[in-house]
C-alpha cells in the first residue's frame, strides 16, 4: 500500500477510527467517484477500499495491515 510507503499510517488509522461509523456513506462515496479517482489512483484500488468500507471487518482488517 502506497500511504504506508509514504508514512500516512497512523493519519490513515486515525480517519478510520473517525469515521468508521460513516464507513458505508464513505463506500458509497468512493464507488460514485471511482471514474474520477481512477484518473490518479488504480480503479482496483478504489474498489477493494470501497469494499472493505463497506463492512466492519473490512475496516478491522485494514487497521491490521495498517498496524503490520
Amino acid at each position: 500500500m502506497q500511504a504506508k510507503a509514504r508514512g500516512l499510517s497512523d493519519t490513515l488509522r486515525l480517519a478510520l477510527d473517525v469515521l468508521e461509523p460513516l464507513g458505508a456513506l464513505g463506500a458509497q462515496a468512493l464507488w460514485v467517484a471511482q471514474p474520477v479517482l481512477g484518473l490518479w489512483l488504480p480503479r482496483q484500488a478504489v474498489s477493494e477500499l470501497a469494499e472493505a468500507l463497506e463492512s466492519p471487518d473490512g475496516i478491522e482488517r485494514l487497521r491490521a495491515f495498517l498496524d503490520e
